[in-house]
């Protein structure tokens, strides 16, 4: 399939009904979508901060605002001027995570597991490789492996999300991402040279080094870099290129069956993304950064909404510290999107009967209203991905760029535009 042409923006009225019926609030008004503005020269941004809330479609979306805000407040990622409604599919109808990054950060179609190559295998540049170039410092946070597919998409290209010992070079030696902070050590040890997170941990037993590119942790402090391995070590650096690795595979605990799952990540995503920002913005020439909370996908596989509901939660104070220091640096654009769903969920009143059976999919709560005696409950369709459209939300400079109903791969026409880079 040849990468589709991006679809031109609907106009005002058409978008902000198509995003008001998904109950998102405070949205781009008739008023502020003004076309002049999106190919403004004086609205370049110095400074991107993406936040990807993987698997985070609608129903997740308002889901956590339920849970955190409730039905008279909205979440931080929702108080946003501008607001979009994003195709999801890759060349196949349902994407997969790895695909969906790479139209985001590469802006082409590709089939599900590439990473930075489109549908030929060929390398195709990242808007983080262009805001390198252009002088620009450049991170990656997550509270999955470091390595997996959204963060991968933004500074490597291989032909398969699973080589991620090959992907975690390419950040040091390729793309020279200042900033990497999240799990997957593992895959930085070649199997037998154990890191500080223990081979074959008791709740894990399956987790080991297993690199298959060297030491890259010792690579990595060679070419400058200052490791740290827990929240204390990251809280004191003061380098400007920073290596943190805080778990062997993910940052928390999923199992297959959602029974046992955890979310208690040893350094929180807000944690991390404070640090981030703070070095990153040392640069006088911007920076680009890239947070993904990962959760919100993995515990929608389990169909645990509890622990989706948490990770979510973490996502949405992590976007209140970027908005924080947009306000203060006007310069600055701050989107929140989700890659794609994860599934198929539903948010029902709370009920004796559940059609949806007994199985993965039954109904998972209920799940109190803050700030009221209402409750409500989740109702999950498939413990995989589905092909639903996904809002985005925006602030900043450049922001009018992202108004309007588009595919994906708009994401990275509309991020370089937005900083001035071709």
């Amino acid at each position: 399939m040849k990468n589709r042409k991006r679809k031109g923006f609907v106009n005002a009225a058409l978008a902000i009904t198509a995003i008001a019926a998904l109950g998102i609030s405070s949205l781009a008004s008739a008023k502020s979508y003004q076309p002049s503005q999106r190919t403004s020269g004086n609205s370049k941004a110095k400074n991107v901060i993406l936040f990807v809330g993987d698997g985070m479609g609608v129903a997740q979306r308002n889901a956590i605002r339920l849970a955190a805000a409730g039905l008279n407040r909205d979440l931080e990622m929702n108080q946003m001027p501008v607001a979009g409604l994003v195709h999801t599919s890759s060349t196949s109808a349902v994407t997969d995570s790895a695909a969906a990054a790479t139209a985001i950060a590469s802006g082409v179609k590709t089939y599900n597991g590439a990473i930075g190559v489109d549908e030929d295998k060929n390398s195709k540049k990242t808007v983080l490789e262009a805001a390198k170039k252009a002088g620009k410092s450049t991170g990656l946070v997550t509270t999955s492996q470091l390595t997996d597919a959204t963060p991968a998409a933004f500074g490597a290209h291989v032909a398969n999300r699973s080589e991620q010992s090959k992907i975690a070079k390419q950040y040091l030696e390729n793309s020279k991402i200042d900033v990497l902070l999240g799990g997957g050590e593992d895959y930085w040890y070649p199997a037998g040279t154990e890191g500080v997170y223990e081979d074959h941990p008791a709740k894990d037993a399956s987790e080991a080094s297993k690199g298959t590119e060297g030491n890259l942790v010792d690579r990595a402090k060679k070419l400058g870099y200052q490791y740290v391995t827990n929240g204390n070590q990251l809280q004191q650096a003061k380098g400007s290129k920073l290596l943190g690795l805080f778990a062997n595979e993910e940052m928390f605990e999923q199992r297959p069956d959602g029974e046992g799952d955890i979310y208690d990540p040893v350094v929180s995503l807000p944690s991390m993304t404070k640090k981030a920002i703070h070095t990153l913005s040392k640069n006088k020439k911007g920076f680009f950064l890239m947070v993904e909370e990962e959760a919100i996908d993995e515990m929608a596989h389990v169909n645990n909404a509890s622990k989706m509901l948490k990770a979510g939660k973490q996502l949405d104070e992590s976007v209140a510290i970027a908005k924080s220091y947009a306000k203060k640096h006007p310069d600055t654009l701050v989107l929140v999107l989700g890659d794609h769903e994860s599934g198929g969920l539903a948010i029902e009143s709370v009920n004796n009967s559940d059609e949806s059976g007994n199985g993965i999919s039954k109904e998972d709560g209920p799940f109190e209203v803050s700030g009221t005696d209402e409750q409500f409950s989740a109702d999950w369709t498939t413990s995989g991905h589905t092909a639903a459209d996904i809002p985005l939300t925006a602030m900043g400079k450049g922001a009018a760029l992202f108004s309007g109903t588009y595919e994906n791969t708009h994401v990275h026409d509309a991020l370089l535009k937005a900083m001035g880079l071709k």
